[in-house]
């Protein structure tokens, strides 16, 4: 009898061949390629689109809270389980932070506990997947649509969010699995798996599991590795000339490139992964946030009426677009779509940390949200409200606003968002590489064939994410992303106890 993981992916490839399905074309997918108006890439974002649209709809879909404007549900699930986990876990984002420096310093740290990479190096790769185009781009968007009101909204939603990264993570290494070659994997796929089934839900773990790691496959081609690819390539191109760049129309160079880079790297597993991202992503972000510093203390005068702005816009009745629920949706949305508390795409990466208390690297994940969501995002916000360019480009929005607004006081900045673009897109790509690695060991196995067969599709997506833009297959990885949350939110619920418990000893045990 075949695996309900077979079935999933025959579905899968079913949805996406069926002619009858195509939106744009009634060719079937060997004609759309045999026919001269469309290229391999349009075929394929062609078929991929009414089942992108399809899942897109019920996971993006939006509660509607007037005629103007509301709020996806997705982002109330995670705020949901941010606010829940805060308030059951009794603040430990608070109370915990110093602790959690603490433990990233190394002061607790024993080389002889089981485990792959230090408490350092499993929070420099999870933040590489998260810290990115979101800190960059997203809060340029959530500031033009929720106005600068949006920031301080985005700022509590990073804060609670810190709570639910603690439970995911701190069960993400309780439930890990260790395998013959020293070897580590863990993260939902386990904890749903183990966990639900010692509490007497073993069908309930295996399905949430199964769904959990399809999902994560899927938004670790697209999200996690084709959009990142297209990107850079994208900005790379707009820094060294436009369409008179010696790069213009070479994507499949530019992706060749960025290929045998992560292959260089994701050859050698997590310990690898780890000893870059503990390197790049401290600098990429260090580049990016001492860029912000020198603008916000150029003009230190106008930072109070920076943040009037912020505090005000938070609670405005009238704003940019629903005054403060249109700021505190905004906020909200662009925090869950930057640092992914909930999702469970962290508790991946800090699974393989040495550690013999699980309870550690729910206190260092803590830091993930803040770093990302608090200290990044709320300086790309100060700028852009500084320098005023919103007033100045009312028309830029994204991306583009927030390189107005840094070249307004540095015109070479450019070229270092492009860098910065580049380095975020590879640090993700890392990452993402790793999750979706340990998703398709736990549905096929962890042999070393099955390991490098993932290893090398992925490296062939990053080709071809840079060589076509496929906006229907990214919006499906995308979906696939925030689907993942909808498995580990329900197991976080159900294991509760487990983390609530695991919390207490520690508290006892360390902390005293």
């Amino acid at each position: 009898m075949k695996s309900p993981v077979f079935y999933a992916l025959l579905l899968c490839i079913s949805l996406i061949l069926s002619p009858s399905l195509c939106a744009d074309t009634e060719l079937s997918f060997s004609e759309c390629l045999d026919s001269d108006a469309y290229g391999l890439d349009e075929c394929v974002d062609q078929k991929v689109a009414p089942v992108s649209n399809f899942i897109a709809m019920i996971i993006f879909s939006e509660i509607p809270l007037n005629e103007d404007f509301g709020i996806r549900w997705i982002v109330l699930w995670l705020a949901a389980g941010a606010v829940f986990f805060t308030f059951y876990l009794r603040f430990v984002s608070f109370w915990g932070f110093r602790h959690a420096i603490d433990l990233v310093r190394g002061k607790y740290s024993d080389p002889k506990s089981p485990g792959e990479v230090s408490h350092f190096q499993a929070l420099t790769a999870a933040l590489s997947g998260t810290v990115g185009l979101g800190n960059i781009a997203g809060v340029a968007v959530a500031i033009s649509i929720g106005g600068p009101g949006a920031t301080f909204w985005m700022i509590v939603a990073g804060l609670i969010g810190m709570s639910s990264k603690f439970a995911e993570c701190t069960l993400g290494v309780k439930y890990r699995m260790y395998h013959a070659d020293g070897s580590v994997s863990g993260g939902p796929k386990y904890y749903l798996t183990t966990g639900l089934s010692e509490r007497g839900l073993p069908n309930v773990g295996r399905v949430l599991a199964v769904f959990f790691a399809i999902c994560c496959i899927g938004g670790s081609i697209g999200g996690g590795n084709m959009f990142q690819a297209n990107q850079a390539f994208s900005m790379t191109v707009e820094a060294t000339g436009g369409a008179t760049s010696p790069l213009a129309g070479k994507g499949w160079l530019f992706g060749l490139i960025m290929a045998v880079l992560v292959a260089v790297v994701i050859i050698g597993g997590i310990k690898s992964i780890a000893k870059v991202t503990a390197r790049l992503v401290p600098f990429m972000a260090a580049v990016y946030v001492i860029t912000a510093l020198f603008i916000i203390l150029g003009n230190i005068s106008q930072v109070p009426m920076a943040f009037g702005e912020i505090i005000g816009g938070a609670f405005s009745p009238e704003g940019v677009v629903g005054g403060a629920i249109g700021a505190l949706i905004q906020g909200f949305q662009r925090a869950a779509f930057s640092n992914e508390a909930g999702v469970g795409s962290a508790a991946i990466a800090h699974a393989a940390v040495k550690t013999r208390e699980p309870a550690t690297e729910g206190f260092v994940a803590l830091l993930e949200p803040f770093i990302d969501t608090v200290v990044i995002c709320t300086m790309t916000a100060l700028v852009i409200i500084i320098t005023g360019a919103m007033g100045t480009h009312p028309e830029l929005g994204g991306v583009d606003l927030t390189a107005a607004a840094f070249s307004s006081v540095f015109p070479w900045f450019e070229g270092i968002l492009a860098l910065a673009v580049i380095l975020f897109a590879f640090s993700t790509m890392l990452s993402w590489s790793y999750y979706g690695t340990i998703s398709w060991s736990f549905l096929f196995g962890h042999s070393n064939t099955s390991i490098y067969t993932y290893k090398t599709l992925f490296c062939v997506f990053i080709v071809l994410g840079a060589m076509a833009s496929l906006n229907n297959v990214i919006t499906f990885s995308d979906s696939m992303i925030f689907a993942m949350s909808l498995a580990n939110l329900t197991g976080l619920y159900l294991l509760a106890p487990v983390v609530r418990k695991e919390l207490d000893y520690y508290q006892q045990k360390v902390l005293g």
